[in-house]
């Protein structure tokens, strides 16, 4: 396994044998390369402490794409053990033909509402939004791990959003509900709505008062799309395109 290979502090102070077994897991990873025949190029793993137990992150370069699974557990031996998993599955499946990811998904805990700051944004995100078919914003949100991916839609030239739920699992809504459907070569419904346009203070309320995982909106300064996001603890977290 050539790159770099880290082991992230488990945030509120991990025990020294939890990161030790972390790094025995990335040890053994030389064979979970080679056992699917791939270059992974770089692999980081990261214990955070989150409600009710330990969430393990692992992100990683496989030939030369990037890729991310997240799974939490009761005890970090379990959260390894399971993100150890996910991520051959994960490598495995971007390095073959693209396929739907099973839905509907096997079912996780929802975040946990903080006891504190629950209504307060803690991270803010800016990138640098892609301009790509909601076919590839789908293999992008499927090789990370996401459940929303914000994008630039070029069918009709403004910010949209792709996020699992049924009936297939992969849904478009854009910041305008014009436009074409498009001819898919991915199971993707289409939302008839456009996103609402709220400021963040109105976004943060709808969110909390109807207790949503995510909410897709529109800012009034410019229309750009957003989202908002419960993180796995609980607290806030924004995306917003730059520019």
């Amino acid at each position: 396994m050539g790159g770099l290979i880290t082991v992230g502090a488990f945030e509120g102070g991990a025990a020294a044998e939890a990161l030790a077994e972390a790094r025995g897991r990335i040890a053994a990873g030389e064979a979970l390369a080679g056992g699917v025949g791939t270059l992974v190029e770089a692999l980081r793993i990261r214990l955070s402490a989150v409600a009710g137990g330990v969430l393990a992150q692992a992100n990683a370069e496989v030939d030369g794409r990037r890729i991310r699974v997240q799974r939490a557990a009761a005890e970090p031996g379990a959260s390894l053990d399971r993100v150890a998993e996910s991520l051959l599955g994960r490598i495995r499946s971007v390095t073959g033909s693209w396929a739907p990811r099973p839905w509907p998904a096997p079912a996780t805990p929802a975040p946990p509402v903080a006891a504190e700051g629950a209504d307060r944004i803690v991270r803010r995100k800016e990138p640098a939004l892609v301009r790509c078919t909601p076919e590839a914003a789908a293999r992008t949100m499927d090789a990370m791990d996401y459940d929303i991916h914000l994008f630039t839609d070029p069918a009709t030239e403004t910010d949209a959003v792709l996020y699992r739920v049924g009936p297939t699992g992969y849904r478009l809504a854009r910041t305008r509900p014009d436009g074409p459907s498009g001819r898919r070569t991915a199971p993707i419904t289409l939302s008839p709505h456009g996103a609402p346009t709220l400021t963040e203070r109105q976004a943060v309320r709808r969110l909390v008062g109807a207790e949503l995982p995510f909410l897709f909106f529109a800012h009034p300064a410019g229309g750009r799309g957003r989202v908002l996001y419960r993180r796995f603890d609980g607290r806030l977290g924004l995306i917003s395109g730059r520019g």
